[in-house]
């Protein structure tokens, strides 16, 4: 099966990169590193708007829609939390 294009699967295009600049508070993005449709490299590009406000946390091996499926994501949601 062919991926297609982002631009092909999202009906509103969302510029994350317009709206985090805005966000004044730690964010997280957590990315599985086998996700199809929305490359890991989306995420990276992101981070590097702030490194210091923004942490990206890859899960080797997640896709886009299976990260609660690794125990690895439930563990940083709830280290995540603690704060």
């Amino acid at each position: 099966m062919p991926i297609l294009p982002l631009k092909f699967v999202l009906r509103y295009h969302l510029r994350t990169d317009k709206w985090l600049p805005k966000v004044n508070c730690h964010t997280y993005i957590i990315h599985g590193t086998k996700d199809w449709l929305i490359p890991v490299k989306n995420s990276e590009k992101l981070r590097a708007l702030n490194p210091a406000k923004i942490t990206l946390i890859k899960i080797e091996g997640g896709g886009h829609n299976n990260l609660p499926s690794f125990n690895e994501y439930h563990a940083i949601l709830m280290d995540i939390l603690k704060y």
